[in-house]
């Protein structure tokens, strides 16, 4: 197996403390070679309250240590004790092949702080773990006299072995060289310890709500570990990014059932590339549970960011209470340093929301299934007023980002010589702040109008959407539109009154102009629904320039299209605009005749 460093009868097994990728391993070794003696860094004070801890396993702990020398303070160490842990791991799996344990670490002095900070560990899984390893020992941290010391005490206790036993010594990389080094020659018992802390220590059972935040590795991802732990070790192979995708699509789930949205597929590339994002900031190749929260929030809503950290909390053997042991519920600043926090707003129905005057009416229902579907006679249909209101507002919103984005597109910056133009570029002085020089901007100038708007939520690869109208607009204010939604009269919220979800839509001005798009053989060039709505728009704008949104961009051979009559397209990026807003848009309403306008706000809400 790689990552073994042998000397004579003591197998040197490195690892990261917290990492799955290391856990496995040790697992993985152990079972294969079976040795007479695992030989762990961890405290021999702390035996008894590991051994307890491990009674416990998969069910999570924490051993509390509490500081001397705190009388007007109360202050305590805590230490985590979960299944994904190697040290812990390596303990647990011994118990099972009958080896004896041995603590490394002497409680004799307080353990040297050490740089914990490691390059990626999941670069493992990539370049191999002899590759790792030896990249790591050619830059290793600096030593100390405080961590020869320690890594002296440890070669003591490992001396002290059976010389003639095969032992498996499970050290972190860091104190690795030190331990070998220390080895290369006799070391003499180390001092006695000025205080025994240890000796105070206590054993506690880890509140579930607050495992995401105390743990090393992920409590979803630890579930997953713990689900294949006794099976086929050598088919075993963490794949963490198909974790996080399954830890993603789980939550989705959740999320849709507790507030009824569905989550779009520009969302979820959005999320991709901000936590790739992320993870590069702190040098990482895959990002962590604080970063998907974050790019959670960030894309979607306060509400998917807290399912997706209630998922990763997920650990459902943990237990609220165990009779014959106490529960703590900590947070992240009571065991780690240097914590993150992420602000989570959780939009939830408030009571006093809720409430309401008792004078009101309640919404009114069926008296029967079906009696709103038979007095729907499908003549003619028509739009609620409020809506239209709302939607050309929001055309006229695209219309004015779709300007400021040509506008810019032809600004230029240049260094400040006589005159400051349209006023100093802060972002490009400051980026050559090193050169002494002060830059100004000239914004383009703008000539002409935007014409037609084309507003794509699903380009419709797997024809969701099969409702294809095109209707006209009442007045000189109100443009034509052809749009593909879901079948109105199939969710009937009224009588005579569909509820549809737009799957995209065409927006032109002056109206009265437009024929049917869906019908009109001028079009079938399209390859799906969005195409033949941006053809049309392209045919209808009585401008040159037509706004597409959508999450990509259309075909080249559109702007070629386009070229040739004298228009253009631009392009605004749907993950741009605000999904809140976007959601409420996306719903219409088609009435089943004019004379539904007058009764349908006591159904629409």
């Amino acid at each position: 197996m790689s990552g073994i460093l042998q000397r004579g009868n003591i197998a040197y097994l490195p690892v990261i403390p917290g990492r799955l990728e290391f856990a496995w391993r040790v697992r993985k070794y152990l079972l294969e070679h079976r040795p007479r003696v695992v030989a762990v860094e961890l405290p021999s004070s702390l035996e008894r309250a590991y051994s307890k801890a491990l009674d416990r396993l998969p069910r999570m702990s924490v051993i509390l240590i509490p500081e001397a020398n705190r009388e007007e303070e109360e202050r305590a160490t805590y230490i985590p004790v979960e299944p994904g842990d190697p040290f812990v791991e390596a303990l647990r799996t011994a118990r099972e092949i009958g080896a004896e344990n041995v603590f490394l670490e002497p409680a004799t002095h307080e353990k040297p702080h050490l740089n914990d900070t490691y390059p990626e560990p999941y670069a493992i899984e990539i370049i191999g773990l002899d590759s790792y390893l030896e990249a790591y020992r050619v830059h290793s941290q600096p030593r100390t006299p405080q961590i020869e010391a320690h890594a002296a005490a440890m070669a003591w206790k490992l001396q002290g072995a059976d010389p003639f036993a095969a032992l498996c010594a499970v050290v972190s990389l860091n104190m690795l060289d030190p331990l070998l080094d220390a080895m290369e020659k006799p070391q003499e018992t180390p001092p006695a310890p000025r205080v025994r802390l240890f000796d105070r220590a206590e054993l506690f059972n880890l509140h579930p709500d607050c495992l995401a935040e105390v743990t090393s590795e992920t409590p979803y991802f630890q579930e997953l570990y713990e689900e294949t732990r006794n099976g086929d070790v050598n088919a075993f192979r963490l794949d963490r990014p198909r974790w996080q995708l399954a830890l993603l699509r789980d939550a989705e789930k959740e999320y849709r059932i507790n507030t009824g949205d569905t989550m779009q597929s520009w969302q979820r590339v959005g999320m991709a590339k901000f936590s790739r994002n992320l993870a590069t900031l702190d040098g990482h190749l895959v990002p962590g549970v604080y970063d998907l929260s974050l790019a959670a929030r960030s894309l979607v809503d306060d509400n998917y960011a807290y399912e997706v950290w209630q998922m990763a909390n997920r650990f459902s053997v943990q237990p609220t209470e165990e009779e014959g042991i106490e529960t703590l519920n900590l947070s992240g600043d009571e065991v780690w340093l240097r914590t993150r926090k992420l602000r989570i707003r959780r939009r939830l129905p408030r009571m006093k929301q809720r409430l309401k005057p008792a004078g009101l009416k309640a919404r009114k229902r069926e008296k029967f299934q079906g009696e709103w579907a038979k007095e729907t006679n499908g003549a003619s249909i028509c739009s609620y007023p409020p809506e239209d209101l709302v939607i050309e507002n929001y055309g006229r919103f695209l219309k004015r980002h779709a300007k400021a984005k040509l506008s810019e597109e032809r600004s230029r910056v240049e260094p400040f010589l006589s005159s400051i133009l349209d006023g100093i570029d802060l972002r490009e002085t400051v980026r050559n702040w090193h050169n002494g020089k002060l830059y100004v901007r000239e914004w383009g100038k703008f000539s002409g109008d935007v014409g037609a708007v084309i507003l794509i939520f699903d380009e419709d690869r797997g024809d969701r959407y099969q409702y294809l109208t095109t209707w006209l607009g009442e007045h000189q204010n109100e443009s034509d539109m052809a749009f593909y939604s879901t079948q109105p009269f199939e969710h009937l919220v009224g009588p005579g009154i569909g509820r549809a979800e737009y799957g995209g839509l065409l927006m032109t001005l002056p109206p009265r102009r437009m024929f049917d798009v869906w019908s009109d053989p001028d079009y079938d060039a399209a390859e799906t629904k969005a195409e033949r709505l941006l053809l049309a728009g392209l045919d209808y704008s009585m401008e040159r320039n037509v706004v597409y949104v959508a999450a990509k961009p259309p075909r080249s051979i559109f702007r070629q299209f386009a070229a040739r009559v004298n228009r253009k397209i631009v392009y605004v990026p749907l993950g741009q605009l605000s999904p809140t807003k976007l959601k409420k848009i996306r719903v219409v309403h088609v009435l089943d005749g004019y004379q539904r306008r007058e009764e349908a706000k006591q159904y629409l809400w």
